[in-house]
């Protein structure tokens, strides 16, 4: 028996949902797993030469945990990876393998967790559920992590007539270097500024109101600290508004940058604007779109 998961990319916070509010864009992360003598990992796409490796593998170990935690074997598995997903750039590369490998040991040890087990599983590996929520459940999703450790999440549909663009620099950002940036605490006024701005932005999405995105995306929680660090957010900016970019944010920890376009706006005319405003020669725009959650599936 082969188990087989796809799992989307994920763009977090979208602005001012700091650890709130995920996307799930159309590129995957695909693992077909099977039991075998010896454990094994082939891999292919981006990044494969660390997806591929044995030691430090974040789905193998998260599989045999999950397994040892409930009382199961931890068979030899024969892994074969096929991944879009860019290592280290804020696209939910590490929650999309989380995704993947709970899935998988669900599977495979014949867990017979539901959404919500496993919406809460995803959640405690990670530590906070924006990504994981949107890679596992797809859409646009807003989700709150509870003191039971329970997670309440909610999905909604992105404009079908919105057009999005990943800007993916050559240069990566680690999640734990990106925490770093950010205060200790936040004066009342930021938090207000960013509260608002949530509620616009989920408001935005469910009513297919564009006109509203330049303001919603805004942000003071996190975006001015990574700014630095994340040359391209300040690069990309000052597009928010203009000539068909609805708006604009970094995407999750960064250094990675989401644009939401009209549907009228061609999007290789804002690629060039956005090559010719960044200093990164090693710079991939990416057209893309919302995606359907992670599946999983047996032969």
């Amino acid at each position: 028996m082969t188990v087989s998961v796809r799992v989307p990319a994920s763009s977090a916070n979208l602005g001012p949902g700091f650890d709130a509010l995920g996307m799930a864009l159309a590129m995957y992360l695909e693992v077909d797993a099977e039991i075998s003598e010896r454990t094994c990992v082939a891999a292919s796409g981006r990044d494969a030469h660390l997806c591929g490796r044995l030691e430090n593998n974040l789905i193998l170990e998260t599989i045999g945990d999950l397994l040892r935690a409930s009382g199961r074997p931890v068979p030899g598995l024969k892994l074969t990876l096929r991944n879009d997903i860019p290592l280290g750039r804020g696209c939910g590369s590490s929650a999309a393998a989380i995704v993947a490998a709970v899935l998988l040991a669900n599977e495979i040890g014949g867990l017979g967790w539901n959404e919500a087990r496993l919406l809460r599983e995803v959640t405690r590996i990670e530590g906070h559920p924006d990504n994981v929520a949107a890679a596992l459940l797809g859409g646009v999703v807003a989700s709150a992590m509870q003191a039971d450790g329970e997670v309440a999440a909610v999905k909604i549909a992105a404009p079908a007539d919105w057009q999005f663009l990943l800007a993916i620099p050559g240069s990566s950002l680690s999640t734990a270097k990106a925490r770093g940036m950010l205060p200790a605490e936040y004066s009342k006024a930021d938090a207000i500024f960013n509260v608002q701005r949530s509620a616009l932005l989920m408001g935005a999405f469910a009513a297919g109101r564009g006109d509203l995105l330049r303001l919603a995306m805004q942000d003071r929680m996190h975006q001015p600290y990574r700014m630095e660090a994340c040359p391209l957010l300040k690069a990309l900016l000052p597009l928010s508004g203009v000539n068909g970019v609805l708006g604009v944010a970094l995407s999750g920890a960064g250094p990675s940058v989401l644009l939401v376009l009209d549907k009228n706006t061609d999007p290789e005319e804002v690629i060039a604007r956005a090559r010719l405003r960044s200093e990164d020669p090693e710079l991939e725009v990416v057209l893309t779109c919302a995606a359907e959650g992670a599946s999983t599936s047996q032969r």
